[in-house]
């Protein structure tokens, strides 16, 4: 195992492990998982700063692990429904950030996440006999969420930004 693959997997456990740790915080202070998105900047940020396959394995961890472990969130249908998004998110922002900014990343990949759990929601709450409307998509993927959607643009560049400055980026990850 070279250098590089071993920052990246330290830095992706790093990431899962806030995941998990960040989520109970918020709960512990009943702030909303839902309104604030806890589990998503770590995910976001190994996707970019370890790559796609990082990324894309952070994010189905992440919310399976939190549920075994803390009960949050209900594991079905609610985190696999949040493992196929924040897969998604990690894998997405690694792939668009070759080619573009991180904003520009950022905003594709929570757009292409949120589709992902909506046709996750669709397909998981449909094989429990139950349905999901347009309208519970929207409020929650969008109007909820809108708190975290902005924290998110905020912070993640300027994460990003301080492992660039830091030098951390100047090697091949």
């Amino acid at each position: 195992m070279n250098k590089v693959s071993t920052k990246k997997m330290i830095l992706a456990g790093l990431f899962t492990g806030l995941g998990i740790i960040i989520p109970i915080a918020f709960h512990t202070f009943s702030i909303s998982g839902s309104v604030f998105l806890p589990m998503h900047i770590p995910v976001l940020l190994t996707g970019l700063l370890c790559g796609w396959y990082y990324g894309l394995i952070t994010g189905i961890i992440v919310p399976i692990l939190s549920s075994i472990m803390t009960g949050m969130p209900p594991l079905y249908p609610v985190a696999i429904a949040m493992a196929v998004e924040l897969a998604t998110y990690g894998a997405v922002i690694a792939i668009v950030s070759k080619k573009t900014n991180v904003t520009i990343s950022l905003i594709i990949s929570m757009i292409c996440g949120r589709l992902t759990l909506g046709i996750a929601n669709v397909i998981l709450l449909g094989l429990s006999g139950k349905s999901y409307a347009w309208s519970m998509f929207i409020t929650g993927a969008f109007l909820t969420a809108l708190p975290g959607i902005v924290i998110q643009l905020i912070l993640i560049p300027i994460i990003y930004m301080f492992f660039k400055k830091s030098g951390y980026l100047e090697e091949e990850i």
